[in-house]
């Protein structure tokens, strides 16, 4: 039998015991034993014993969501690991090979590549806390060269640019549709107003569910997004946007029956878009390519980069690009004549884009508004 102890302070903080069928293996058990444990991390492992991934997933939601305020898409990816198969392995045994092969799994099971790399997500490694100590333990080697390989072997990957944008006949069979949903009397989100002030705002759905009349400047014509989308700094990121006439337009015929502009839950929103499209036979359209569709129109209209960003509230070209999703039939010709001057001719096929209704037509059949749980009031 080979004994371990090791002391701090005077005080036993660790010992463990293994038998074995000779002394010579429970020599050399020892000694690779001994070296292990000089390793902070793995001394930290030994006395918090065997601790699953799922709850440390758990622990870590628990702790930081109110904290952090992460968005939808961190907090799925999370409760995907904690519910997930991977979640019942110890985490302080957790190799490269497991979660190689989780993610082969789920490559073979028809999952895209970056959902596989959304769903790997262990970021939250360093944190500390009450379950410090095993966390402490995981190895941020051994999840970093996971995410190498599963890349290199094109498991995981990042999502490929869109260029999606409605076209006319598509966004003529929307608003004939939700013209009609909207009129329901089951009816709480009118989508039509909202799919045209997505159009002329290029704001995403979660943004225009937040826009607070409050924040709207009637002289200048522009609001503000709170907390906008960023990599890192979330909370407070308040940001002051342009709005278009169209879209100034149908604001103006929203009724004030809440503090916000659109008081709705962003899911529905995104939803009912979607139902929409299965209905009328419309295929690979989000409601996020009406954003696409915003910032070309803008560009369409001959605003500059820097004014488009503006509207956009994109903080550099490189972002801006990937929303913008120009015709080329619709560019203008620069031609330069002998005598040297530069002459600027109009398309030879003019921009034709379906234009918005008029905003009388805009306002809510309903005037009952409905938030979601991530707006309520804290008591």
């Amino acid at each position: 039998m080979a004994r371990i102890r090791i002391h701090e302070g005077g005080k036993l903080v660790h010992a463990e015991t293994k038998t074995f069928s000779s002394k010579s293996a429970a020599k050399e058990w020892a000694k690779r034993r001994e070296v292990e444990l000089e390793n902070p991390g793995a001394l930290a492992a030994a006395r918090q014993g065997e601790v699953s991934l799922a709850s440390l997933v758990r622990w870590y939601i628990d702790t930081f969501e109110s904290v952090s305020k992460w968005q939808r898409s961190k907090q799925s990816a999370l409760e995907f690991l904690e519910r997930h198969e991977i979640g019942k392995v110890n985490a302080l045994e957790l190799s490269t090979e497991i979660l190689v092969d989780h993610a082969r799994a789920r490559r073979t099971s028809g999952v895209a590549g970056p959902t596989g790399r959304q769903r790997l997500h262990l970021d939250w490694r360093g944190h500390r806390g009450r379950k410090g100590r095993a966390i402490a333990a995981l190895k941020p080697e051994v999840i970093d060269e996971a995410r190498v390989l599963c890349t290199k072997l094109r498991l995981i990957g990042k999502s490929a640019r869109r260029d999606r944008r409605p076209t006319n006949d598509e966004l003529q069979k929307l608003d004939e549709h939700f013209r009609v949903r909207d009129r329901h009397r089951s009816t709480i989100v009118p989508m039509r107003p909202i799919m045209w002030f997505a159009i002329y705002s290029t704001r995403r759905e979660a943004e225009i569910c937040r826009l607070e009349w409050s924040d709207n400047d009637a002289i200048a014509r522009t609001g503000l997004v709170r907390d906008a989308k960023h990599p890192r700094s979330k909370e407070g990121n308040h940001l002051r946007f342009k709005y278009v006439p169209e879209g100034w337009a149908i604001v103006e015929q929203q009724p004030r029956v809440s503090e916000y502009i659109f008081p709705y839950d962003p899911k529905t929103v995104c939803g009912a878009f979607t139902k929409a499209c299965q209905f009328l036979g419309i295929v690979d359209l989000h409601f996020h390519d009406l954003r696409h569709e915003a910032t070309s129109r803008l560009f369409e209209r001959g605003y500059d980069i820097q004014e488009v960003a503006q509207f956009s509230l994109h903080r550099s070209w490189t972002e801006l690009k990937r929303y913008t999703n120009l015709r080329p039939e619709n560019l203008r010709e620069i031609i330069t004549l002998e005598n040297g001057e530069r002459v600027v001719r109009e398309a030879r096929v003019p921009v034709n884009t379906l234009p918005c209704p008029p905003a009388s037509e805009l306002v809510p059949w309903t005037r009952r508004p409905t938030r979601s749980p991530m707006f309520a009031t804290p008591p």
